[in-house]
């Protein structure tokens, strides 16, 4: 392993169980969730009024405390570039967020920043002979609100952007895609708190 990919994966690390520590007083969960992408590199111009929505799957593991939180979010956009015969692509999301949630009652307002990892591939053949994978450090943004209906079920809604630190080379996207790959992601999810 090269000397700067052991100090991200260390520094990595560091961060995964900084934003992951439950503070005092505080309730954990676990939170699936379905989104689309939108904005940036994604096939979806705008969040709203777009025609080829591409799914985004996940599932995020937290803990809130009265005011500050924090998680481990890993997330799935399938087909993130779209689709040309037999080739297939997705970017994957590993994202240690930091979150401000006061807890306001059953509502808790929130929003978010991370750091992590982005890693997108491309298979441009059925025999997957040419495999393109790139990976990132990576840096997300974001907010919503969680609305807890009894003590340990809940709904949860919010939009995040996601960035990465280096430029990706995918042959084939848009001639070939050689720029930060950005996004944003609207998603909808259920939280199950313990």
């Amino acid at each position: 392993m090269h000397t700067s990919h052991a100090r991200a994966v260390t520094f990595f690390t560091i961060l995964l169980l900084a934003a992951t520590a439950a503070p005092s007083r505080a309730q954990s969960f676990i939170s699936p969730l379905i989104g689309y992408d939108y904005g940036g590199n994604s096939g979806c111009p705008q969040i709203s009024g777009c025609e080829e929505k591409r799914t985004n799957f996940g599932v995020a593991f937290g803990s809130m405390g009265r005011i500050m939180g924090g998680e481990l979010e890993i997330a799935d956009a399938k087909n993130f570039f779209g689709t040309v015969g037999d080739a297939s692509s997705s970017v994957i999301t590993i994202m240690a967020n930091t979150m401000v949630v006061p807890a306001l009652g059953p509502v808790h307002p929130y929003v978010l920043f991370g750091l992590g990892l982005m890693k997108a591939r491309a298979e441009f053949t059925r025999a997957d002979v040419l495999t393109t994978t790139n990976n990132s450090l990576a840096w997300d943004t974001g907010g919503g609100l969680i609305v807890m209906v009894s003590p340990h079920v809940g709904f949860r809604g919010d939009i995040r952007h996601f960035h990465s630190t280096k430029a990706f080379t995918i042959p084939f996207v848009n001639a070939t895609l050689n720029e930060k790959i950005s996004f944003g992601r609207a998603s909808a999810a259920l939280v199950f708190a313990y």
